[in-house]
């Protein structure tokens, strides 16, 4: 038995001004997420780019091309209920932080691991008081509590909605510190993605492409790149 499909039932999607913030309404009908909470976000922008999707969609409604309206739908259903676990998950990527994590060789990834992400731990520790301690190979390294505390501060300050985009930015780098480079401004999305695909790019030239390996990546990057976009649309 196939599963339902929603389809188009709307001619036309709109977004408007409302208590609290912005909504969308599909022929006078506020949208509400998943959970049934009315949809209502920060931005115009935002739901301007939310009624965008909706615009966008014929005959069977594809959530998968409709990446803001995911995201804001995850800010209200689950980072609400649920902020303090959010920020205690993203902040505790810190004590793991890809960047910290280098190769026990050849020597040359190693040095373009350095020449990456050196100057990202050091932008770290001047930022945020965070000096975190890097290691070869996978064995775990401890990192100064007092430095972790002040990256989850960091994290604490965000609102719902920017939590959400943050969310994906670190978990899909596994780079707290990648990701809040990000969001001050540090590094573009662009160059934060290659940034956290060094290994991958090493092995790559060393060994060839492969194909279900390379969709993959495809795919995570346009996530990456949603969520940076999701970001700058908190305003």
């Amino acid at each position: 038995m196939s599963g339902w499909t929603a389809k188009r039932f709307w001619q036309a999607a709109q977004a408007e001004p409302c208590e609290g913030g912005f909504t969308v309404r599909l022929d006078g009908r506020g949208v509400k997420t998943p959970a049934k909470a009315p949809l209502v976000v920060p931005t115009l922008a935002m739901a301007q780019a939310i009624a965008a999707e909706w615009e966008a969609q014929q005959g069977a409604v594809r959530p998968e091309t409709m990446p803001v309206t995911r995201a804001a739908n995850s800010a209200l259903d689950k980072v609400v209920p649920q902020r303090a676990e959010v920020v205690a998950l993203l902040a505790a990527y810190g004590g793991s932080d890809l960047l910290c994590y280098r190769a026990a060789g050849p020597e040359a990834l190693a040095e373009r691991q350095a020449a990456g992400w050196d100057p990202l731990l050091d932008w770290a520790a001047e930022s945020f008081g965070a000096r975190l301690a890097v290691t070869r190979g996978v064995m775990p390294v401890a990192q100064d509590p007092a430095g972790l505390a002040r990256l989850e501060a960091e994290v604490a300050g965000l609102s719902v909605f920017r939590l959400a985009g943050f969310h994906d930015l670190v978990a899909i780098s596994g780079s707290l510190v990648l990701a809040l480079a990000v969001i001050r401004g540090r590094l573009g999305a662009e160059e934060a993605w290659h940034l956290s695909r060094i290994d991958e790019a090493w092995q790559v030239e060393q060994w060839g492409e492969d194909e279900e390996a390379a969709a993959a990546e495809v795919v995570r990057r346009v996530a990456f790149d949603a969520a940076s976009r999701f970001y700058a649309l908190c305003g």
